[in-house]
Formats: C-alpha cells, structure tokens, sequence
C-alpha cells in the first residue's frame, strides 16, 4: 500500500514538472510577444518604442508586470465580486489549457488527444464566458456593452473558424493535431486551401479580439471594453489570456496550414539535435508577426461592417467551400475516407 502510494506521489509530480516545462516558457513568450508587439508597432510608425528597461528594451514586460502587480485592486460597488475575480481566472485558464494538446514535435505532447481539434473549439467556445462574466458583473454599462459586442463577434466568427477547421478535418479524416501534421509532408496546405487559410485567419482575427475586430475594445467608445472596472491582477490575467491565445492561434495556424514541425522536404537535418520544436516555434512567429502587421495596417471597423462581414460575406463562401471540398475529393477519389 506504502509503495503504491509512492508511486501514485511520484507519478503525480512528474506530470507536474512536464506542465511546469510545457508552462513556464509559454508564458515567457507571452510575456515577450507584448515587446516584440511594442517595437514592431514603432517599427511601424517610425519610432524606437521601448528601450529603457534592459538592453534594448527587452525587460519591459517585467516593468510592467511589476507596475500592474503593485497596483491597488479596485472593486466597484454592488459588483458581483465572485463573478468579478472568477472572470480574468477563467479566461486565463481556457487560454492556456489549448496548450496541453500542441505537439511541439514527434510524440513531444502533453497529452495527444484523438479529438484534439474538438477540444480545442470547446475551449475557445468556453472563453466567451470569462468575457461576459467580467461585463456583466462590473456593474458598469461600460463594462456590460463591450462584453455583449465581444460575445457576439466571437460567437459569428466562431462559426468561419469551424468551418475552415472542417475542411481541413474532411481533407485529411482525422481530428488529431499529429496525424494532420503528418498529413503536410508532401504539401503544406496553405498551398491548396489558400482562400480558405484567407477567412480562417479573418476569423482567428475577430476571435482574438485583435484589430481590425477588436470593437469590443474600442477605447474612444467603450474606455477599455470589458474589462473597464479590472485593475491591477485581474487586469494582468485578461493580458496574458489576450496574449497568450494569439500565440496559441498562430501556433495552430502553423499545424494546420504549415506542416507544424515538420520542416521542407529541401531541409535535411543529420545531426543528433532536434529541430522539430525550433521550426515549430519560427512557423508561429510568422504568423504572430501578422497578427501586429494587421493592427499596424488596418483601421477599425464598425460594429454593422464585423458583423455585416461575418454572417452576409465570409459565411456563404464558407458554406460553399465545405460543399465543394469533398466533392472535389469524391470526384477524383483521393477522399481518405
């Protein structure tokens, strides 16, 4: 009994050490991806942006961190202050937890779920919740609007996201992020399913909340959206879930489109290190380099033109693209199912 006891203590604090090794260098890229989101923008707009924290400004987040952390926590009066606290945790929790199923190379994975991608739209269905709690329990208007504009687009765009996945899901008959990776070794799929990487990216957009989508934080409207009334800690945790799920997205975007960690077949590596998890890790920085590109570029939308976009533009090319997909696999027999 002792020693089945030892090993459940010793088991447990081994899967522990994967998460804390899997956890830890996400977070210090989040916590990066804000700096390299403040120097692109000045790149940008022809400024030097932060430099003063570190050698070339590379230790602001921790300034900031630091500054938000010492800042008192503010709580308005008849706020629902369960809700209030419950929120920034929640939407911080769903954010990271789409990190357990990312195979960062060949059977380097937390946990490879046959129903990965499943799991991955539940979590991002789940956040709108963290979102709309923080509104409605502020007791704010101010609050309460941007929480309602924020459900509304995520749940619109919601559905271009799933049907972009879909496709990928017909053409490759499998909901498992390993098995669609390895799918990629003779062609990436951006090369075939182009437009469909196009509405899938305006999707990951909007559910993001990121510019051009981002209405639901429009601060000549709104002061901050949703999150109006959070300050200090819970204010860090509604950062780091923004920031951490453009990183998770940019990472999935890489997996599905861009072979993951698989690298170009002209790319032959002979020697002992492993360089799946690196090329992982650059595919995503292509894509989070797009994601400030596009707040550097493009200007607001209106609430009428997100919504107007989603159900009456992207949706029907959606629908005829899932339509047209199997057909054309049926039509030439190479549906892998």
């Amino acid at each position: 009994m002792n020693s089945n006891l030892i090993l459940t203590i010793v088991n447990i604090l081994i899967n522990l050490i994967d998460v804390l090794f899997v956890l830890l260098p996400i977070l210090l890229s989040v916590a990066f991806m804000t700096i390299i989101e403040r120097k692109q923008l000045a790149a940008h707009q022809r400024r030097v942006g932060p430099q003063v924290v570190g050698y070339y400004g590379i230790l602001q987040p921790f300034s900031d961190a630091l500054k938000l952390i010492l800042k008192e926590t503010v709580i308005p009066n008849q706020s629902n202050k369960i809700l209030f606290y419950l929120a920034p945790v929640s939407t911080l929790i769903f954010s990271l937890l789409g990190w357990s199923i990312i195979p960062f190379g060949d059977g380097l994975t937390l946990f490879d779920f046959s129903l990965g991608i499943f799991f991955t739209l539940a979590l991002s269905s789940l956040g709108v919740y963290g979102i709309l709690f923080a509104g409605w329990s502020a007791n704010s208007k101010y609050a309460f609007l941007g929480s309602l504009r924020s459900t509304a687009a995520m749940i619109s765009y919601e559905l271009i996201l799933s049907s972009a996945i879909l496709i990928i899901i017909l053409l490759t008959g499998t909901f498992n992020f390993t098995n669609i990776i390895e799918s990629q070794q003779s062609v990436w799929f951006i090369v075939p399913l182009l437009p469909i990487f196009i509405f899938y990216f305006i999707a990951i957009l909007a559910e993001t909340s990121r510019t051009p989508f981002d209405l639901q934080e429009a601060e000549s409207e709104l002061v901050a959206g949703f999150f109006t009334e959070h300050s200090s800690v819970p204010f860090v945790f509604f950062f780091l879930a923004e920031y951490s799920s453009i990183v998770l997205f940019s990472c999935i975007t890489a997996i599905l489109f861009l072979g993951g960690y698989n690298a170009p077949e002209l790319i032959v590596n002979n020697s002992i290190i492993n360089l799946q998890s690196i090329i992982l890790g650059l595919k995503t920085c292509i894509f989070c380099f797009m994601f400030v590109w596009f707040r550097a570029t493009l200007p607001r939308l209106r609430y009428d033109q997100l919504i107007e976009l989603c159900w009456v533009n992207i949706l029907p090319i959606a629908v005829a693209f899932i339509i047209l997909v199997p057909s054309l696999l049926v039509a030439f027999d190479i549906a892998p199912y």
